[in-house]
Order: C-alpha cells, then structure tokens, then sequence
C-alpha cells in the first residue's frame, strides 16, 4: 500500500517532539513492506526546499506561512502527490495541511484518514492570544473535518465520544493511542551519564514534558516543594523547554527551590531516554478538563517503556494506561502528588513491582506498532471497500 501522511507541524525540531507520533508509525509502516511519503512543515521553511529520504521514507517539506498563495501551493502540490497515494492520513486540524490533504484526496478519489489525537480547540482557547476569528475558524475545522473523512482515529474515549456525537459511524473510529518505541526506551538504558552530568547523588523525581499552556507543571514544582520538608535530600528534575520556562523558573526560586530543581531546557527527543532512566520516579501531573480528558499523554508512554514507576493525575486515558503500573492521584492536587511520590521513594519493592509491570503495559499495548496496526487496520478496510465499489 501507498500511504501519504501529512503532519501541520516541523518533525526535525526538537521544539515541536510531539511529532515522534506520525514519524514513528511512518516507520513502522515501511517495516511492513508499505510505501510512505511524509509531508511536514518546518518552522523554518525557505521555500522550495528539496524532498529527502530516511529510513526508506520520502519527507517533504512545505510552508505553513499564512496567506493565500501558500495555502494554494500547498493544494496544487498535495493534489499531485495524492494521485501516486492509495490512501491520504493527516494528523490535527490546521488549515494549511488539512485542507491540502482533503482537496487533494477528494479530487484524485482517494481513501482519507483523520488522525484526530488532542482537541486542539480546547488547547488553543487554554493557552493561545490570537484573534477570535481564528478560534471560530479552527473549531469549525475541528468539528467538521472528522465527518468529511473516510476514517477517523482517536487516541482517547472521549474524543470517539465526540466522534459518535457527531454522527460519525462506530466502524469508520479506531482506537490509535499514543505508543513509545520499544528499542529507544527501555529498562536497559543507563541513566548514568545524565546524574553524573548534573552531580545528583540522592534519589531523583523527573516530570518530562513541554513548558507551556495546558501542561501544568506547576504543580510539580508545588509538590516538590512538599516532599523536600519531608524527604530533603530529594532532587528534582524538569525535562523539556518552552515559553514557560523563565516563569516557572521565577517559581522555583520564590519557593525556595533552586538547589533541589534542575530545568534542562529542551531536549533532544533520541536523549529524553537517559533523561528518564536516570529518575527513580516519574510524574505526570494533570488538571481534570476537557484537554487532558481527550489525550493518551506521550510521557506515560515513554514512561512505561522505560520500565519507570509513575505518578499521574487521574484524568481521562491515564487510569486506562497506567492499570496498576504506578499511582494515580487527584488532579490539581499537589499535596495528594506528593504524597504519591513519597509512598513510591520510600517503598523500594513497591518501586520494583510497579517498574516490571509499567515495561509489560509498554509492550502489550502501547507501543508505535500497537499504534501502526490498528491505524492499517481502518485503512484497509475503507481500502478494499472503495476498490469493491469501482468493480
């Protein structure tokens, strides 16, 4: 099968890592003998910069500037690409991918996948100043663009909720969750040569995650301060950058914390393995609301992989995910988060037994070729339907 995929955002910059997810199931694609084109749009574009190969895979970049000719350029060249395609999958709603890739699959009369994994409205009135409009615009996209496609994949409960309020057929939805690659992290990853970086001796709690709206670190840092008069000798660590960071930075400080809490700024996503292996525990702090009810978070899965016990808060997937392997806690409860953490450092076994089983949750369902195959699932059955059809 030949499968175009189409991502809005940059997948070479370490600024946007949440787009490990379609350059992982590309990969995991071509590893079944399919042909895949990827079309991303770096943050930096130059105009006509030239196409390339990587592990077998064509990546081709495209500009996301605003205006008219751009958003034309990209609908006369995604209307190319989709004649040599057998099926067109695009992830998120932004207009200058999104309408490419619909025009373009509509036009050359092939099969469109929508791979819908955040409620990208609710992020952008959470974290974003920009014109009304444009919020108008981006819901109306948002709230249409499920229904216009074939087949649409989700990465929570809620969002195929919504899906089926819309009016979109069970069969057309597919559970696509977010996956971990299972070579890159693992239990066996040393985490030595990050706490020999920063000269941590004592026991280490990571949060890994980007700097910005809808994140809720803030919370970490809140529990950190707690723990630390119980358990003083504890380090903290904040893995990731974004606008934020001086700000939580300005926390850190007026908390007192600065020689217990280490900000790394943002991190290659091949070396966010270390980063993790080098924790003794992991976090994953939430507040309960429409965002975080709708995503399976990358970081748990990463997590789980690297074979780490968790603190999470109990929102939407991350009960579904976690099953045993780590503690959930009350979102938007920093006092309940810290208490979690400190039941997990001052329980070695319990540490141990979490960390066995988070790797077996890793492997049994959340992993890129988990992802990959329920994804192919949907595209060959609208596939063969649509070759049916024609003879």
């Amino acid at each position: 099968m030949k499968i175009l995929m189409v991502h809005p955002h940059d997948l070479f910059s370490k600024k946007e890592p949440w787009t490990t997810r379609i350059r992982n199931i590309a990969l995991e694609f071509k590893k079944k003998g399919h042909d895949v084109k990827v079309v991303y749009f770096p943050l930096e574009y130059k105009g006509f910069e030239k196409r390339f190969f990587l592990n077998d895979i064509e990546f081709i970049p495209l500009s996301r500037r605003v205006g008219i000719m751009p958003l034309a350029q990209n609908i006369r060249f995604l209307f190319k690409e989709s004649k040599w395609a057998d099926v067109i999958h695009f992830q998120k709603c932004f207009y200058y991918a999104a309408l490419p890739a619909l025009i373009g699959a509509f036009c050359s009369e092939k099969p469109v996948h929508y791979d819908w994994d955040d409620w990208e409205i609710k992020i952008f009135h959470y974290s974003a100043k920009q014109p009304w409009l444009i919020g108008i615009f981006l819901a109306a996209l948002e709230r249409w663009i499920p229904c216009l496609c074939d087949t649409v994949s989700v990465s929570s409960i809620r969002l195929r909720e919504e899906c089926l309020r819309y009016g979109i057929s069970a069969e057309s939805i597919v559970m696509a969750p977010v996956g971990a690659d299972l070579d890159l992290f693992n239990p066996a990853v040393s985490g030595v040569r990050i706490r020999e970086r920063f000269n941590i001796k004592g026991q280490l709690v990571s949060y890994l995650g980007q700097l910005h709206g809808g994140q809720y670190v803030e919370q970490f840092i809140r529990a950190a301060k707690i723990i630390l008069n119980k358990m003083p000798q504890t380090i903290f660590m904040i893995i990731g950058g974004g606008y934020q960071l001086d700000a939580l930075k300005k926390m850190a400080d007026s908390l007192q914390l600065s020689e217990k809490l280490i900000f790394t700024d943002a991190v290659p996503h091949r070396e966010t393995a270390q980063y993790i292996a080098a924790a003794d525990v992991t976090v994953a702090c939430f507040e309960d609301n429409d965002i975080t009810r709708c995503k399976s978070p990358l970081k748990i899965a990463e997590y789980l992989a690297s074979g780490k016990p968790i603190v999470a808060s109990d929102v939407g997937e991350v009960k579904r995910m976690l099953a045993g392997a780590g503690i959930v806690t009350a979102p938007a409860d920093p006092e309940d988060l810290a208490a979690g953490i400190i039941k997990i450092l001052e329980d070695e076994p319990l540490r141990k037994k979490i960390a066995l089983h988070a790797r077996k949750r890793a492997e049994d369902i959340y992993n890129w070729k988990n992802t990959a195959d329920n994804l192919l699932f949907a595209y060959q059955k609208v596939f063969q339907y649509k070759k049916g059809k024609e003879e």
